[in-house]
């Protein structure tokens, strides 16, 4: 078992590789990893991400087979089928760290802003299902629109929902709730930025972060 801290240095060191196009570690693809991993898994770290297809967690992290369980939903929500997911594999692997990855300029945010100040037409019952669940996220900053252009307005929203799904699998979950007291479980949230490729590991704070790791 790879403790939190040990694996978030990892993530660390692997994002600084792929936004600076350092040399790639991702050496793990050969025929024997593959062999190996038919016998098993140990993935070191859990992220729930975005599907948008600019943000693949193991490339952005430097990462190769069998590093990292992904988990991957528009919007980077969390309903009951992530919750579970992620339970499963913090208790079937003893992964220690989760990661919620978001990234700037998100689609799902973009279309929840866009219903929130009536721009948007008609909307499938299906994506009413992820817009309806950063909804309540978001719409208390449309009462700070006024001091903020949509630039930052877009920015900060993008930000509040991926604290807000750390938090709901913090709290969400009496799994999750016990590892993270009793088994050194971390979750934190992350945000990649589109424009640098930088991912910057921002909720909680890094110094907080580091005392349950």
């Amino acid at each position: 078992m790879i403790p939190a801290r040990e694996a978030l240095d990892r993530l660390r060191e692997g994002n600084l590789r792929f936004a600076t196009d350092g040399p790639t570690k991702r050496k793990t693809m050969s025929r024997q990893r593959r062999k190996e991993l038919a016998q098993g898994q140990q993935p070191f770290a859990i992220v729930l991400g975005c599907s948008d297809s600019r943000v693949p967690a193991e490339i952005v992290f430097d990462q190769g087979l069998g590093d990292l369980f992904v988990i991957r939903v528009a919007g980077n929500i969390v309903a009951p089928s992530q919750v579970a997911s992620v339970e499963f594999a913090a208790e079937q692997y003893s992964t220690r760290l989760v990661v919620v990855l978001g990234h700037s300029q998100c689609g799902a945010v973009l279309a929840t802003l866009e219903d929130l100040e009536r721009r948007s037409g008609e909307r499938s019952k299906n994506l009413h299902s992820i817009v309806g669940r950063i909804r309540p996220v978001v719409e208390p900053l449309l009462a700070t629109a006024p001091a903020l252009d949509h630039e930052a307005l877009v920015r900060e929203a993008v930000r509040a929902n991926i604290r807000a799904s750390a938090d709901h699998l913090r709290h969400g979950s009496a799994i999750l709730e016990q590892l993270v007291e009793a088994n050194g479980l971390l979750v934190v949230g992350a945000e990649y930025s589109l424009e640098t490729g930088v991912v910057d590991f921002f909720h909680p704070a890094p110094a907080e972060s580091m005392r349950g790791a």
